[in-house]
């Protein structure tokens, strides 16, 4: 059966991606959440793929089943406990373990298992399992954006599929045996250049989609346990359990030498990354599950943002480049994410910066992207800055690069990107360009970081940036 999606040749997991989500949402084949770009698109016909599972011999052989917690494998969840089989579910990002075992009441209705197999029973009728638990689990069912029918899988770009099976790996709940299923739409079966899989990447052996079952046959290895080297102490403190992993597999002789901390390299999701704005959507948990509808009041959404977020409304910290545009209305929120340096507010390593830096503009940033969301976007795009000011609700953003030269490259590399279905626009910033034509960078002395006290007036009323 040939793609109804067509890949261009050289196209990076990013662009597969949204070629994905601009598929599904043009031609209207997801139900709620939308839109589905940067989710598991929750496609119609779920059911029907989800009860496929049930056809496999591997499925009915089986005793413990993980399923992811998105909703297109709502359904998954529900016929692994309706066939009396022990359901394991990660805990949503992983932020406080590893997996959840549902434990529906004694006796349970068909209409009890559904609402154990939903978010609300995830969240209501399970129990942790610890590290130290000796599971085998005999099947795995992931969620994708795009499959190959040779096994390559991509995911939505966060690694979270990958890093849960290299846990599962190096607790000894699953080995080269173990079957991992993806359950998708039709069009979501794509073909992916196996060059693209690396060595973290998971793979799939089924395919279920509402009209078939695939087997790929993969011939490439699933990952084999935690590559410690491309972890960092950052993702060690947003991953808890990682943490104790590490510790257990340094108790057992094992190598746990951390990587640096380079955000620079190119990987399918970012590292470096800052704590996660709220969704659009405040219903979304995990990589697309529904939450128990919840009202979330601005103060709170606020209070969720990260230390390196800087409030505006008191002009207390502004960055550099408002000072320089003086165009950013009171009430507006700054986020600096520092590519490679010091942390915000250590102004005692800011000469760890280079003296002079080349600015981009980027606009045109759709509502509702998150930063980390650019950032994987720039880093396949290999235009990765050393630093990022992000100003999503004025639909901007700005990157600083070392030099002209690297701005440049930057520069050829955005042109054409689109993000959500919407097209950025990347030049040179205004307060830069002095007189040159847009595109060609000019270096600028970075201005010292002032309170807003000190902001002499001509800082004040600078140049404007791009609108």
């Amino acid at each position: 059966m040939e793609p109804v999606i067509k890949i261009n040749p050289g196209a990076s997991k990013w662009d597969i991606r949204q070629k994905v989500w601009d598929y599904i949402e043009e031609k209207n084949l997801a139900n709620f959440p939308r839109p589905v770009h940067n989710r598991i698109p929750n496609f119609k016909g779920s059911i029907q793929a989800c009860n496929r599972l049930t056809e496999l011999q591997q499925f009915k052989s089986s005793q413990t089943v993980k399923v992811n917690p998105d909703r297109p494998q709502q359904q998954a969840r529900f016929v692994t406990l309706e066939a009396h089989k022990t359901l394991l579910v990660p805990t949503p990002r992983l932020r406080t373990g590893l997996f959840n075992r549902i434990t529906p009441p004694q006796g349970a209705s068909k209409e009890q298992l559904r609402i154990c197999s939903s978010s609300q029973g995830v969240r209501d009728f399970s129990v942790p399992v610890g590290l130290d638990a000796k599971v085998k689990v005999d099947l795995v069912v992931v969620g994708s954006v795009a499959v190959s029918e040779k096994g390559c899988r991509i995911g939505k770009g966060e690694g979270f599929a990958d890093m849960e099976y290299a846990m599962m790996v190096s607790m000894g709940a699953v080995n080269e045996n173990t079957v991992v299923v993806t359950v998708v739409h039709d069009c979501q079966v794509v073909d992916i250049p196996e060059e693209l899989m690396a060595s973290h990447d998971l793979t799939v052996d089924f395919i279920l989609t509402p009209t078939r079952v695939i087997e790929t046959h993969c011939k490439l290895p699933k990952p084999q346990g935690i590559i410690w080297t491309k972890l960092d102490d950052e993702k060690l403190e947003k991953i808890p359990i990682l943490k104790k992993l590490r510790a257990l597999e340094e108790q057992a002789g094992k190598d746990v030498t951390m990587g640096p901390t380079s955000p620079g390299v190119e990987t399918d999701r970012p590292k470096q990354q800052p704590k996660r704005r709220p969704r659009q959507n405040p219903q979304q948990d995990a990589e697309g599950e529904d939450r128990p509808e919840r009202r979330v009041e601005p103060e709170q959404k606020a209070r969720q943002q990260t230390a390196r977020v800087r409030k505006e409304s008191r002009g207390e910290g502004r960055g550099e480049k408002e000072k320089e545009a003086g165009n950013v209305p009171k009430g507006k929120t700054t986020m600096i994410v520092k590519e490679h340096g010091p942390q915000e507010g250590e102004a005692a390593n800011e000469s760890k910066f280079p003296p002079s830096v080349t600015t981009v503009y980027l606009g045109g940033i759709p509502a509702g992207l998150r930063v980390s969301e650019l950032k994987t976007a720039l880093r396949e795009k290999k235009a990765a800055p050393l630093r990022l000011t992000w100003q999503g609700a004025q639909h901007r953003a700005f990157l600083d690069y070392i030099d002209p030269q690297a701005a440049d490259q930057a520069l050829e590399a955005l042109q054409g990107l689109s993000l959500n279905g919407h097209n950025l626009q990347a030049e040179m910033a205004k307060s830069q360009r002095g007189g040159r034509r847009s595109g060609q960078p000019s270096k600028r002395q970075r201005p010292p970081i002032v309170s807003k006290s000190k902001i002499p007036p001509e800082t004040k009323s600078g140049t404007e940036v791009p609108e």
